[in-house]
């Protein structure tokens, strides 16, 4: 007898979310789920609704209709244990005391940390790594009012990680950063989500966060207008050919083929894997078909992006 296994839990499920300030409607009927170890890349344009979205999902807002969890518990009833979870950076940069040391301020994120609902106590080793993950070792004793805008930035995200959070949510973490900066938090956001932790951030950044987030939501005039789920996207070839739209057709034929479309002077195919594109090849041999290259057709999600908010 096979043994039915249940799909995994949700860390940040988001049901019906709907949001109005008197009469402007600021979020609309907003459903999504993040899952344990997925990081999900949240985007839209200015004032489409990202900052509103992440105050309510931390329970920083509060919604007109709708429910948040985080991790099965409902943020707007039961708020200080489901935040127990939670690590977050809100309208970045993190604001901070000014004539206080990195490690001062983290101190007190520790103490705070501690005196919550099932809070967790973080040592001073904690405060010690997280500064060290964030390249801040050498500004750890240095009042944070002397910091740049990046430094503060990635002291906001320490803070965030200090208590180790099953969920963690970032408000556009790598703006004001440098090149190096971005690669750092992009590779942070990786290991995280790599140990299980779900990881929710909004940024504008679309070519960069397509590298390693699992699930896009584009966010216009309050709508959840799509879920892009990048892995679904990664497997697609493109073969340049004589005749793209036979080429497609006999493309979507074949069995490991999942879906076929032309592009001229282009056919596409999702393949399931680069193994089966000698197979391709072969069948399209086969057909007739002159096939001048095959490449991997890499998914732009910035084109994509665009498209959809037009449309929207």
């Amino acid at each position: 007898m096979t043994k039915t296994v249940a799909p995994a839990p949700s860390a940040i499920e988001v049901r019906g979310l709907h949001k109005r300030y008197r009469d402007a409607v600021v979020l609309e009927d907003v459903n999504l789920s993040v899952k344990p170890g997925e990081v999900y890349a949240l985007t839209g344009p200015n004032g489409a609704g990202k900052t509103t979205l992440i105050r309510t999902l931390t329970g920083l807002a509060f919604p007109t209709r709708g429910k948040v969890f985080l991790m099965g518990r409902n943020v707007h009833e039961d708020g200080p244990r489901a935040r127990a979870y939670l690590g977050a950076v809100v309208e970045a940069p993190a604001r901070f005391y000014p004539q206080f040391s990195g490690t001062e301020n983290l101190n007190m994120h520790a103490q705070l940390a501690a005196m919550a609902p099932n809070g967790v106590r973080v040592s001073r080793d904690r405060i010690r790594e997280v500064l060290a993950l964030l390249e801040l070792t050498r500004m750890a004793d240095r009042k944070v009012g002397e910091y740049s805008l990046g430094q503060r930035q990635r002291l906001g995200v320490a803070a965030a990680m200090l208590a180790e959070p099953k969920v963690l949510i970032l408000d556009e973490p790598t703006s004001g950063l440098d090149p190096l900066g971005i690669n750092l938090i992009h590779r942070i956001v990786t290991s995280l989500a790599t140990s299980g932790c779900a990881v929710i951030l909004s940024t504008h950044h679309l070519r960069e966060i397509s590298t390693y987030a699992h699930t896009v939501g584009i966010l216009t005039g309050g709508r959840m207008v799509d879920h892009v789920d990048l892995r679904s996207r990664q497997a697609a070839y493109r073969f340049r050919v004589d005749d793209p739209q036979g080429a497609a057709e006999l493309l979507e034929r074949l069995p490991f083929v999942r879906r076929a479309t032309s592009r001229t002077p282009y056919a596409v195919a999702h393949l399931g894997g680069e193994s089966r594109v000698p197979e391709a090849l072969s069948a399209l041999h086969q057909g007739g078909i002159r096939v001048y290259e095959a490449t991997p057709d890499h998914f732009d999600l910035y084109e994509y992006y665009r498209e959809r908010v037009e449309q929207a």
